[in-house]
């Protein structure tokens, strides 16, 4: 009995062994075949500091505090001061908060505006990390400053302030804003000269920065919201592009359209109050007309589309941790969004904003069959000679936020034309990104002024260039043309960036290279919040 036990259990044994090493052997050419199935784990809190990226995070931030207009606060920026006091006085208003678009003096508010959404949205996403960072209080600082200036210029429901200064006149100068003595005009937008695009992105920027304040200043959240919604409204009711409205701005920032605007806003208000008609919006009713589905764009302060696409992908996002049950996850935004449910409709547009933004991802993805050819020898993703970074900051901001939605849904791939990605390697497509700009590229030189050894040190940025005590008036183009570096370091400026052959020109004068801007900066403040220490889930949209 004993051998013939020993014998029959043998073979069994045999046979277990072989059906484990044909098993063993399948599931490693599986996984060999499918290396990117694997599910990282959902985030956590923020970990350990990438020291690097939070110095960065620091030196970035700074430049909101040196492009401040109006009467500064606990200033920090030693060549600055106050400036343009009387901003708005024609109107019977004070705009006299605000910040200067870029180098010059305007405040132009379509580009101020979507810097204001951007800034709230790193902030929403990142707020622990930035914390972690100690930065998350100059990020707040930075925000309201501009809210501050933007609910001033929203007077009544239809008539939106849009810009203060003559772009002419300011170009025309070359001063410090502290002396500042030309005609600053102020421009609005109304029913009978529409501009739907800057409404809709200021409704966004007031909604979004509405959930920013919610739980620390209840009373100012619910004022921005309010601006917001009425906002929205007037976009929505009178339609119209502002720069037809406003020709002379058509130089500067010429607005291609204003339906990627309106589902910007609608996203955003949507998080902001709940109402499910703003999502009905976004997806059913205006969708098919103002997405583009499965074209994928680049995200600027012009074009808002792969913005909205991963930005409302967190309502998709919702729904599969719903069908997932990963209820865990879900308790801070169930309780903002409480038991939503989606209409077939709803969802249809979920998945087409959904299948957009993979495409938009499979683009920047080096490996990807789909991937922009459009880069640097060094790796940079390289769109347009002017302001060159701005493309590639804003992708990468992109690309980390949607990283994390994918940890946070448990998705663990997307398909790019059948080959397979995962989160950490659009993190990794970000990392290279940044990593080019803060020095690791063929001229080894950072592009954000003040950190690193090597930065630019003629920066096309009027306070910058002009020494504290110089009394210029507003011909002061002797500072311009100087061969000497500038006087002030215009510290946190994300210079225009690299030509396509990854050189740069120190010039004052190169102002395509060398010209820093707002929008460009909130842009980095995201991305570099979103890697300075390991991701965790968003708790904020609530």
């Amino acid at each position: 009995m004993g051998a013939k036990y020993t014998k029959g259990c043998t073979g069994w044994l045999i046979v277990l062994v072989v059906a484990a090493l044909v098993v063993a052997a399948v599931f490693f050419a599986v996984k060999k075949k499918h290396h990117h199935r694997d599910v990282l784990p959902v985030p956590g809190p923020p970990g350990a500091l990438d020291q690097k990226y939070a110095d960065a995070l620091g030196v970035a931030l700074q430049f909101f505090q040196v492009q401040k207009s109006g009467k500064l606060v606990d200033n920090k920026i030693t060549w600055r001061g106050d400036s343009a006091l009387d901003d708005g006085k024609e109107a019977g208003l004070d705009l006299s908060k605000g910040m200067y678009d870029a180098g010059d003096h305007m405040k132009f508010g379509f580009p101020m505006a979507y810097t204001a959404t951007v800034l709230s949205w790193s902030i929403l996403e990142y707020g622990d990390q930035m914390s972690a960072a100690k930065q998350l209080d100059p990020a707040l600082d930075a925000l309201k400053w501009i809210t501050d200036y933007l609910i001033n210029a929203h007077p009544s429901d239809n008539v939106l302030y849009v810009q203060v200064g003559d772009p002419d006149i300011d170009h025309k100068c070359w001063e410090r804003p502290e002396t500042m003595t030309d005609n600053r005009p102020v421009t609005q937008v109304n029913k009978s000269a529409p501009g739907s695009d800057v409404a809709a992105e200021t409704a966004a920027a007031m909604a979004a920065a509405s959930l920013v304040f919610k739980s620390t200043d209840s009373r100012y959240s619910d004022v921005l919201l309010r601006h917001a919604e009425k906002l929205f409204t007037f976009a929505d009711n009178y339609r119209g592009i502002y720069s037809n409205s406003i020709p002379k701005v058509q130089t500067f920032y010429n607005s291609t359209g204003y339906g990627d605007e309106l589902l910007w806003a609608a996203s955003w208000l949507y998080h902001a109050t709940g109402d499910q008609s703003y999502l009905n919006y976004a997806t059913v009713k205006n969708g098919n007309t103002f997405a583009d589905w499965g074209r994928p764009t680049w995200f600027s302060w012009d074009d808002k589309r792969a913005g909205t696409q991963v930005h409302i992908l967190v309502h998709y996002v919702i729904l599969l941790l719903q069908e997932f049950k990963l209820i865990f996850i879900l308790l801070s935004r169930v309780h903002f969004f409480g038991a939503t449910q989606f209409s077939s409709g709803e969802m249809n547009g979920l998945r087409s904003y959904r299948d957009t933004a993979e495409a938009v991802m499979c683009g920047l993805l080096p490996d990807s069959p789909t991937a922009t050819s459009s880069r640097t020898e060094g790796g940079l993703v390289w769109i347009d000679e002017w302001n060159a970074l701005q493309h590639p900051v804003a992708a990468s901001f992109l690309a980390v936020v949607y990283s994390d939605y994918m940890l946070t849904s448990r998705t663990p791939e997307i398909q790019c034309s059948g080959k397979t990605f995962t989160p950490s390697d659009l993190r990794t497509f970000a990392t290279s990104q940044v990593d080019y700009i803060l020095g690791n590229n063929p001229m080894k030189l950072s592009y954000l002024v003040g950190y690193g050894d090597s930065y630019p040190q003629q920066v096309h940025h009027r306070g910058a260039s002009i020494p504290v005590d110089a009394n210029t008036g507003c011909k002061g183009f002797q500072w311009l043309s100087s061969t000497e570096q500038n006087p002030n370091v215009a510290t946190g400026a994300l210079v225009g960036g690299p030509f396509k052959n990854d050189s740069y020109i120190d010039l004052r004068n190169n102002s395509m290279q060398s010209e820093p801007s707002t929008y460009n900066n909130a842009a980095l403040v995201g991305l570099l919040s979103g890697l300075v220490t390991t991701s965790s889930v968003a708790t904020s949209l609530r």
